[in-house]
């Protein structure tokens, strides 16, 4: 009889220790975490891209709020200056005034040595009353024209001047221009009554 071959029986803390993980479940947290890394990478790409077209519409949008700003600062000085011009030119009529009120009561002594009185004083009141429109004329169109620019650049140094319509703004420009060709037309009116 043949003694049959020993059994290996193992050693108590043999049997607590669990065996080797599985390939299969390596392989499977490797796929899951490359699959997690990829969404990963997709999403911040996304957010980039995102992030680079509000940028964009962000430049776009402030350099259309500079060119406007820089639009209206233009035309507040072109305004400002057009404004200095039509105070000297009502400083000048109102000197022209005066000067005419002062022809006029020098014409007046020089007729009334020449005789016939009352045709020299119909003549004076007929010349001092033309003077007087042609001059009230020009002072009401230079203040039109002063007042309106004066508005308009109230309009445009505002603290809200980009809540204005641009296309009104022209409007009210070519307004205001008008206005002051008003006074231009009354002033050329009034030298040629000065100069009769």
């Amino acid at each position: 009889m043949e003694t049959p071959p020993p059994v290996d029986i193992p050693e108590p803390w043999e049997a607590v220790v669990p065996p080797p993980p599985a390939p299969r479940r390596r392989r499977a947290a490797i796929v899951a975490l490359s699959v997690l890394l990829a969404l990963a990478l997709g999403a911040g790409g996304a957010l980039t891209w995102y992030l680079l077209e509000v940028n964009a519409a962000w430049q776009e949008q402030s350099a259309d709020w500079q060119a406007l700003a820089e639009q209206h600062g233009a035309e507040l000085a072109q305004t400002r200056s057009e404004l200095d011009a039509t105070r000297s030119e009502l400083a000048a009529v109102s000197d022209q005034l005066v000067t005419a009120q002062e022809r006029i009561t020098v014409l007046a002594d020089e007729k009334a040595r020449l005789g016939d009185e009352s045709a020299v004083q119909q003549q004076l009141v007929d010349y001092q009353q033309r003077v007087s429109a042609a001059a009230g004329q020009v002072a009401t169109a230079l203040a039109t024209c002063i007042d309106g620019q004066q508005q308009l650049i109230g309009y445009l140094e505002g603290a809200e001047a980009e809540r204005y319509d641009p296309v009104q703004l022209a409007t009210r420009r070519e307004e205001v221009e008008s206005y002051c060709r008003r006074a231009r037309d009354a002033n050329d009116d009034l030298q040629t009554e000065l100069n009769r």
